[in-house]
Order: C-alpha cells, then structure tokens, then sequence
C-alpha cells in the first residue's frame, strides 16, 4: 500500500487579551474550516496542533503556552500558522525558529480583525529572524491563485509570488540633485546623531519592530530606555490646570469628541482629561531627554492603568498641536515642531519618521507621518475609481494634518475589548493628495527599505463608511493607492503589520521626496528596494 501523506499541522496565534481572543474566535473557526476543506480537497489533512481552551478560544495566547505545544510537535511536520486576528507573534516565534518542516502563513481576506495585520506581523518577525516561509491569503479560499500555490506547497514544501514590481535601487537612478541632498543629510545624521524614545521595548509581540542596537547605532540613532511607570508617574506632575488647557485647546480648534455617560462603553470627559495629562508627561520626557521621536507601547500594563495612549499619539504627530511648557511655565517645548510618535514602539517606523521629518523639512514638503495598518482593502463600490483601493487604518495615532485639520477631527472610545480604560481615538478621514508610501525592516541581518509612490484619494460617504464598518469604525482611516503595486504584490512583499506614509504637495514633489530618501537611505547603508512606479505608470528603473 502507498504511504500515506503527513497530516498537515495548524497553529493558530492570538491576543494576549481574553476578551479579543474570545470575541474573535468565531472569525477563527470559520477560516480553519475553509482553509480544511482547501486542503482536503488537494488530498490532505489539517490536524490541529492544540485544543479550544476552557476559557472558550481556541488560540496559543501566551509565549510559555507557545513553548508547550511545540514541544511536543513532529519538527518536521508542515505546519500553517493561520490568522484571522491579531497576533502576537511571540508566542509561536520560539517554536518556528526551530521547527524544521515546511512552514507556511495563512489569513483570511477581511477586514473585521486584523488578521491580515497579524500575519504580516509574523511574516516580518520570521524575516528578521531568518526562518523560511511561505504565505498565502485568501477571500474563501477556493480562488486559483490561492489552491494553485496551497497545491505547490504540499508538493513542495514552499511556493512564491511574482515579484517583478520591485526594483533594487541602482544609485545612478537617482537624479544629481536629489542625491546630494539625502547624503548631505545621511552624512548630517551620523555626525549630529538622534536619540529615539521608546517606552518598554517589545509592544504586543512585535519581534520584527524591535531594531537591534547594533544596526541602529551605525545610522547615527540611539534608544533612550524608558520606563511606562516613568510615564504615569510624570502624569501625575500635571496640574489640573494644565491639562484642562490641553482639553479646551482640542475643543476651541474643532475637534469633537462623542461622550456619553457610561465608563465602560461610552467616552467620557475623565478619560480625555488623563490622556492631557499623558500628552503633557510624554512631551516633557521627550524634552528632558533629547529624543527627536518616541513609541509609547500602551497595550499591557499601561492599558490597566490610564486610557489609552492613542490620541495623545495622533497629537504628537500633528506640527498644530496644542502648546505644551516646561514645568516652570518658561519655555515651550519643540515649539512648531511635531515630535514623531511611532505607534505601538515600532522602531523601524520611529527611524523612519526620523528621515522623514529632517528630509521633508528640507525640502519644504509636509512633515507630518502616520503608521497605518495594511489593516485590508477592496474594490471601490461607488464607480469613483477602478483603481484597487486599500484601506489603511490604525487605533488613532495620525496626525490632524493628515485628516485634513483639527475641525474634520473626531474622539470616539477604543474598543472596550482592547482598551479596558476607554480612552478618545483620533478619528477621521484622510485628506486627499500625492503619498511616498515606506516601510524599513530587518532581513539578513541588515537594515533593508521599501519605498513607493501612491495617493489618497477622496470617496463618496456611502463607500467610506461602508469600509469602516467593515473594519474599525473608530478609528481613522486613508483610502490608499499603490501605483504600479496590485494587492497580491503587496502582500507577497511587504515585511510588517503598519505601512509609513508621508504627504507632498504634489506628484512632482512627491516623486523628489521618493528619491531624497532613497540616496538618504543607502547613504546610511540600507538596502533600498523601489516598489511600483510613479503616476504615470513608469517604473523608476524609465521601463514602462
């Protein structure tokens, strides 16, 4: 008799909160049984590698947890990791680095939960960590794109994606003036050097946000190591005063904010008041010990103590924010200057706002930056355009320039079941005009950047809020376009969770923004990677 083929293990990597864990189980189930089907019907079987828990999910929710299983794991078993969640990919890292089968990452194509954002997460911590996978997506994962590779990885233990749309810069590219410029500022950089804020380093699993100090240094940026407890213990030196100016000036510039009675479900006045107070301390900290960016990790522990830290992100990001002093009343601090925050302490996103902000300042372009997620994305179902739209979204820490001003700017409360304390998002719509989309990340080793060109474009009501409640409707949100990159090429490239993207005046500008960072970049000794084309559809190697 033939013998038979191995069952093909499942794991499956959640939130480190019960609450989400559990809300989005069902979401979980659903695409374990499509993703079954898939592959029983190319004549395998999914084993799952671990139980649904007493306490109702069925997700690997914790590092030590992680470690039980994979221990008693076949090493060289194929094994999917799949995701309809967020996931913190810690609590399977440990397992995959020494599982010696075929691995391969799996999430539904939906914007309920994150799930994208999670598997993307993994993907880029497995980069980092230099463990071969392959990834695949999916809507309902009877498409041909996805059953053809499925079929290829059984087979073979690995499947690809075409990745034509990517070119490695070549310096003679990139035009005379734009170069002198971004090694004038490389050169600026290593010799003046930055200092990089980050408030307990590791925030929600995200291995592949973590730059080791021996990459860092050589660029000219080192990390002050601060303490959360720093953070709360510094609010508490805010004046009632002072924090009641903060809330006024939100009110007097436009801003609305959604209360409502209830603690636990509604925003309330209490909980903005606390994030006026983190405001303040974070602004202080970040004065007293010269960083030119931070990352407030907020998720545990912070979250258990003060509501959340989003809105006070979005008005670090934002030039027009609201005045803040040193505790004397003397001086203001970073006085029309925006102090970028890079949310969820993704270093890599923090060293890039870095460039950004010196680049852009230079160059007389809008400063202003926002991490999104790559949370999902969809046709348009207005007409307004055929082109592939994403949608970018993330908890509430963009900037009011980028949602088109303090006016167009709303407070609603976090999700109770990630954001126990409440606390007001940042909420809006982005603003239309040209974007250089990035995102740096560790592979090999080194320190490697993608770089493209897009726009936020503006759609109907109808169309906006349908894409919100399709994801999170709190939250704010960029109707994204990636010339030249199609939604597969995205996903088969992109090394993160959050996307960076950063505003200028217009398509020329923008394109000389792209460029200025490129030979900024590689003068810092990055590798550099040209994705897509520019608005008019050239690639940036001149092929159409």
């Amino acid at each position: 008799m033939p013998h038979a083929q191995p069952s093909v293990l499942l794991v499956a990597s959640g939130d480190s909160r019960l609450s989400a864990n559990q809300t989005c189980w069902p979401a979980q189930q659903e695409l374990e049984q499509k993703l079954a089907a898939a592959v029983e019907k190319l004549g395998r079987r999914i084993e799952r590698a671990h139980p649904v828990s007493a306490d109702g999910h069925g997700f690997i929710d914790s590092q030590k947890q992680g470690m039980e299983i994979f221990r008693s794991l076949d090493p060289d078993a194929p094994l999917i990791v799949a995701e309809a969640v967020w996931q913190y990919s810690h609590h399977v890292l440990a397992g995959l680095i020494s599982h010696r089968g075929p691995i391969l990452t799996v999430a539904n194509w939906s914007g309920q939960w994150p799930g994208l954002v999670g598997m993307l997460n993994l993907n880029g911590s497995l980069t980092k960590a230099g463990v071969n996978y392959s990834t695949l997506w999916s809507v309902d994962f009877t498409d041909d794109y996805f059953t053809s590779r499925l079929k290829t990885w059984l087979e073979t233990g690995k499947c690809d994606h075409p990745l034509d749309h990517v070119a490695p810069l070549d310096p003679s590219w990139i035009p005379e003036k734009e170069e002198t410029l971004g090694k004038k500022l490389a050169h600026q950089l290593i010799r003046e050097k930055a200092i990089m804020g980050v408030f307990d380093e590791g925030c929600m699993g995200m291995f592949n946000a973590i730059i080791p100090d021996h990459l860092l240094h050589p660029v000219g940026v080192f990390k002050e190591r601060l303490s959360q407890s720093a953070l709360v213990a510094e609010m508490e030196e805010v004046t009632d005063i002072e924090a009641n100016e903060v809330f006024a000036w939100y009110e007097d510039n436009g801003m609305r904010f959604h209360f409502g009675p209830d603690e636990a479900q509604d925003l309330t006045e209490l909980q903005v008041m606390q994030q006026c107070r983190m405001y303040i301390a974070a602004v202080r900290m970040a004065d007293h010990f010269g960083c030119e960016t931070i990352g407030i990790q907020y998720q545990q522990g912070l979250k258990d103590m003060t509501p959340a830290s989003d809105l006070v992100e979005g008005t670090l990001n934002s030039t027009a924010r609201p005045p803040v002093y040193d505790r004397r009343g003397q001086r203001e601090l970073f006085f029309k200057r925006s102090i970028p925050h890079f949310n969820e302490v993704d270093e890599c996103a923090g060293l890039d706002a870095i460039l950004i902000q010196r680049l852009h300042r230079e160059l007389g372009e809008p400063v202003e930056t926002t991490l999104h997620d790559l949370r999902w994305g969809c046709p348009d179902e207005s007409g307004t355009t055929d082109q592939y739209v994403w949608v970018f979204e993330i908890s509430g820490s963009a900037p009011a320039e980028h949602l088109g001003g303090w006016s167009q700017c709303h407070g609603y409360r976090q999700p109770p079941m990630y954001f126990p304390k409440g606390g007001s998002t940042l909420a809006g719509v982005s603003r239309p005009g040209e974007i250089v989309w990035s995102r740096i990340y560790v592979a090999d080793n080194a320190l490697h950047i993608d770089l493209g060109r897009g726009e936020a474009i503006t759609l109907p009501e109808a169309e906006t809020q349908r894409r919100l409640d399709s994801t999170t409707p709190v939250w704010p949100i960029m109707h994204g376009v990636t010339y030249g990159v199609s939604r597969d090429q995205m996903m088969a490239k992109h090394k993160a969770n959050h996307i960076q993207v950063a505003y200028a005046s217009d398509a020329a500008s923008a394109d000389r923004a792209m460029w200025a960072r490129a030979a900024m970049a590689a003068a810092l000794g990055m590798q550099v990677n040209l994705c897509g084309t520019n608005k008019e559809g050239v690639r940036w190697n001149g092929a159409k």
